[in-house]
């Protein structure tokens, strides 16, 4: 049956204003000003600093699109798909199981703390402001700490925003954070934090394509040096960041 011209019009403006909803609301969760404390967090590039292994804009770089493509990018964006997708179907079940997979997955006891604290805060802040039937069934099914990229998977899945929309925006934001601590630890300028995350472009939608079509059996990383930061970075003398 066709449409009349009023009627293609009429569903124009609904999906236009739908997608102005899913993209605002992204832009508030994910943002800086969104009170889960991501800006204490260095996920280990303080002690990798310390140590040499990050001097520059280029190091930085380099270190991060390891990260994104290779460790906590891919497997923080995986487990965000998981928890989406089991959210959606209103699987319980499942999410219990991403949700402890997640907890337990992070290599050292800061990174838990960093994924698990910011994950309590998106949760608390998503249920005053923002509550949908997704966020009751993660609290009815999971008894266990919530890692940040499972609460925000959550979220997205029971504000109908497009999953592949929220990843993306996802592992922008994680990648613009890890870019900040580099920033104030380095330190660099802000022209050359903008020059980081263009040039990071192509990394985060390789990220994001690899992690959705992941299954959770492909969960790995192989970003050893990261990995030591992060446990090392509890022991180291001078700190700016709680990771």
């Amino acid at each position: 049956m066709l449409m009349t011209t009023n009627e293609r019009g009429q569903d124009g403006l609904a999906s236009e204003v739908e997608e102005s909803a899913a993209l605002f609301r992204l832009m508030t969760w994910l943002s800086p000003s969104f009170p889960v404390g991501s800006f204490s967090y260095s996920s280990g590039i303080e002690w990798a600093v310390e140590a040499g292994d990050i001097t520059s804009m280029t190091t930085l770089q380099q270190w991060l699109a390891t990260m994104l493509l290779e460790g906590a990018g891919f497997c923080d964006g995986t487990l965000l798909c998981h928890a989406y997708r089991a959210a959606s179907a209103t699987d319980g079940r499942m999410l219990n199981d991403v949700a402890e997979l997640a907890a337990a997955f992070v290599p050292s006891r800061e990174r838990h703390l960093e994924t698990t604290a910011q994950g309590r805060a998106f949760v608390e802040i998503a249920r005053s402001a923002w509550n949908c039937e997704t966020l009751d069934l993660l609290a009815s099914h999971v008894t266990g700490p919530v890692a940040y990229p499972v609460a925000v998977g959550v979220l997205a899945a029971g504000h109908r925003i497009p999953l592949p929309l929220t990843l993306h925006a996802f592992l922008h934001a994680t990648t613009s954070n890890w870019i900040s601590a580099g920033v104030r630890l380095i330190p660099l300028g802000q022209t050359d934090s903008q020059r980081a995350l263009a040039a990071l472009e192509s990394v985060i939608a390789a990220t994001a394509e690899k992690s959705l079509d992941a299954a959770l059996d492909d969960l790995a990383s192989a970003t050893f040096r990261a990995d030591l930061a992060s446990m090392s970075h509890e022991a180291q003398y001078t700190r700016l960041f709680r990771s």
